[in-house]
């Protein structure tokens, strides 16, 4: 074992436990159901985490899309179980949880909402990186004594399997570090949704920005490479101070590292979380239990439970899912190779965009068109609003050819905007309090229509016995 980890001051590593969101997003298409949770909560509670994250992401859009479960609900109720550990959930800038970026009024209503409910700690991220579409949930979430957690989308550029590109380079994540403490955020957190870090890129990482900012640091990555593990084991080295795993059952392939093992290595050491294993076993053996009921939402396209293909293409497992799933519908499942070369293409070509929701599935919806018919012979609308600035400011310029071929004939001009984004964009909740009317009942209900309409009519209709149960 390493000297530093046998002698000197003692500095346990905090972990946040990702089982009751990202474990089940990232392997069982977010399904998992509250009932399921509650079992395990009030000793989810007991084990130390540093927070839990239990919401944001994908769930609000499957919970009342598919559960038919009211998404505010599900904070309210894990609250009465989970009385010591803070609550996190992913938020993605102005996109909030949904997939395009909403007016400011609804930003702050959802905000405040979400505070209100219960969440403690707002892990902030943008697609592009693009920190101006921050400025309006901070503010809300500072105003309301919350913890602001400012969040850097890890990316490479195209042709590098190690950092160190003209674009994602060390230089570009200091920067974009010291610009998110200036902002005022409590931690800083290094979001690697594909999986694609390497052991000793993040350590370097770790190691430089420790020089650089005061905040402490916090690390996300995915299984999905099969070098998760490796990167927290050297960014532990670094001195990262927290980082993300989920309970060994809803861990692995396209999920987090499993704590267990983590809390096996660094037993007695000065990192030593100081968990129970014994503990964190039992809620691994319960979740043994009610996995079944989710199995088939399990990928099982392949043997291999990593997918090392992903340390070519970049491409994270939930965008690969939506690719195979298109390419299915169009009965050309045979064509996912072009694809993947396609959105190396495409991706360059609408500024090098990080491959995380929404920008996932703008370059991946965007490059399966490209193969099928032919190149930006099809353009989604979401592609014109990128290539517009609605989404941002883009990490390097987008192709003029591809611009001009996107907003001819564009309902908003052909001239790209430069400002803020939301600036740009009208407000919402009043229109939509007409639309709705009496169907919404509160400011949730209000907020559950804004967010997803067509959706969320239907959800609000069933939860007042007024139309079917979502399915």
């Amino acid at each position: 074992m390493n000297d530093f980890l046998e002698t000197g001051p003692k500095n346990p590593l905090k972990i946040q436990d990702n089982t009751f969101r990202d474990g089940h997003q990232s392997l069982l298409a977010t399904r998992m159901k509250t009932e399921d949770m509650l079992p395990i909560a009030e000793k989810m509670d007991g084990v130390g985490f540093w927070a839990m994250e239990v919401w944001g992401g994908a769930t609000f859009d499957t919970m009342h899309r598919f559960l038919a479960e009211d998404p505010f609900d599900r904070v309210r109720t894990l609250k009465k179980y989970i009385k010591n550990t803070p609550f996190s959930m992913l938020l993605r800038g102005q996109n909030l949880v949904g997939y395009r970026n909403y007016a400011d009024d609804v930003a702050k209503l959802f905000v405040d909402k979400s505070c209100e409910v219960g969440i403690d700690v707002f892990r902030v991220f943008d697609a592009l990186n693009d920190f101006r579409n921050f400025q309006t949930v901070v503010e809300r979430i500072k105003a309301n004594g919350k913890h602001f957690q400012g969040t850097i989308c890890y990316s490479l550029d195209l042709t590098e399997r190690r950092m160190g590109g003209d674009v994602f380079n060390l230089e570009y994540y200091l920067n974009k570090a010291k610009e998110i403490q200036e902002m005022g955020a409590d931690t800083l957190c290094l979001k690697d949704m594909a999986g694609i870090m390497s052991p000793f890129d993040i350590g370097k990482i770790i190691t430089e920005l420790k020089k650089t900012i005061t905040i402490p640091i916090h690390l996300h990555t995915h299984y999905t490479s099969g070098m998760a593990s490796m990167v927290y084991l050297e960014a532990i080295k670094a001195g990262v101070d927290i980082v993300d795993t989920c309970l060994a059952p809803f861990a692995l392939r396209t999920s987090q590292p499993a704590v267990e093992p983590f809390v096996a290595t660094l037993y007695k050491t000065t990192r030593d979380p100081g968990f129970k294993l014994s503990s964190l076993l039992e809620m691994g053996d319960y979740l043994e239990t009610v996995a079944p009921k989710y199995i088939d939402f399990l990928a099982k396209h392949r043997m291999s439970v990593i997918d090392t293909a992903v340390l070519a293409h970049q491409v994270p497992g939930g965008m690969i899912s939506n690719l195979v799933s298109q390419l299915k519908e169009a009965k050309a499942l045979d064509r996912l190779p072009e694809v993947y070369k396609e959105v190396a293409v495409t991706r360059k070509e609408l500024g090098m965009p990080p491959l995380v929701t929404p920008t996932s599935q703008i370059v991946g919806v965007q490059a399966v068109l490209n193969v099928l018919f032919g190149r930006y012979k099809m353009v989604t609308n979401e592609v014109k609003d990128l290539t517009y600035g609605l989404y941002g400011k883009t990490p390097v310029p987008i192709d003029n050819e591809v611009r001009k071929i996107a907003l001819k004939g564009y309902k908003r001009g052909d001239t790209p905007i430069t400002g803020r984004a939301a600036d740009y964009l009208e407000p919402e909740l009043d229109a939509n309090r007409e639309k709705i009317g009496d169907l919404a009942k509160d400011d949730y209900d209000l907020l559950i229509y804004s967010l997803y309409h067509a959706t969320g009519e239907t959800f609000l209709k069933w939860k007042y016995g007024l139309g079917e149960k979502p399915a």
